[in-house]
């Protein structure tokens, strides 16, 4: 039976991953979406007469996790690479950092057929969300000075913590409201106060096509979860 538990720290190995593997952006946060929104959510759904009989999904231990993880990067890199990565560097990284279980490259194949059945072979759309913010932070650079002083580093810092934080999927009703709002947090967050004279919420509501309200409560969560207590 799929249990919620091992999520949290599978997302983590994931972002990780990524940085070590060196892969763009838009890689990791594919990866991320194919992984966490979606198939996540298919294990949670898929019990009794209805689950994917294999080895890999019974029992769900977290080294099979931390192994699907590496293959929605593996995934994502196909869709967005000129040259993907290739299963034997997944391999290599995954001999170093799994350690609960040796996965051959048998495994990875066979884990990529599986992950791909649970996600019923869709896979395009998964990282509008990354794709939509990183349209409005080129936009917000072209028409407000203090854009220079954004970094676009700290709005994918947002979008790592909601996804840590186990919220992507909770508010990834719209990818647009969400990216806007990912845009606003990070400029209230990194612009010095003295320079928040740019009506962001005004221009995120006319550049993303969005309800400026909706932007406004998305950023009420957003913001809370930053400045959570860790204690």
């Amino acid at each position: 039976m799929w249990e919620e538990g091992p999520r949290l720290p599978t997302v983590e190995f994931l972002i990780l991953s990524a940085e070590r593997l060196g892969v763009d952006p838009i890689v990791k946060y594919t990866a991320l979406s194919l992984f966490a929104d979606r198939f996540c959510a298919s294990l949670s759904r898929s019990e009794g007469s209805n689950a994917i009989r294999h080895w890999l999904l019974q029992p769900i231990r977290e080294s099979n996790l931390q192994l699907f993880s590496l293959v929605s990067i593996w995934i994502s890199s196909k869709i967005h690479l000129c040259q993907p990565l290739s299963v034997k560097t997944l391999k290599s990284w995954g001999d170093q950092s799994i350690t609960e279980q040796h996965f051959t490259i048998r495994d990875f194949f066979e884990g990529e057929v599986v992950f791909l059945q649970m996600l019923y072979f869709e896979i395009g759309s998964a990282s509008d969300a990354f794709m939509f913010l990183e349209e409005l932070y080129i936009q917000f650079k072209e028409v407000a000075a203090v854009g220079k002083i954004l970094s676009f580093q700290a709005c994918m810092d947002v979008m790592d913590l909601l996804y840590e934080k186990e919220e992507m999927t909770r508010l990834y009703h719209s990818p647009r409201p969400l990216a806007a709002s990912i845009l606003v947090c990070s400029y209230l967050m990194t612009v010095p106060k003295q320079s928040l004279e740019f009506p962001i919420l005004a221009w995120v509501k006319f550049a993303a096509l969005c309800k400026e309200e909706e932007v406004e409560e998305l950023v009420k969560v957003i913001l809370g979860h930053v400045f959570e207590p860790t204690c």
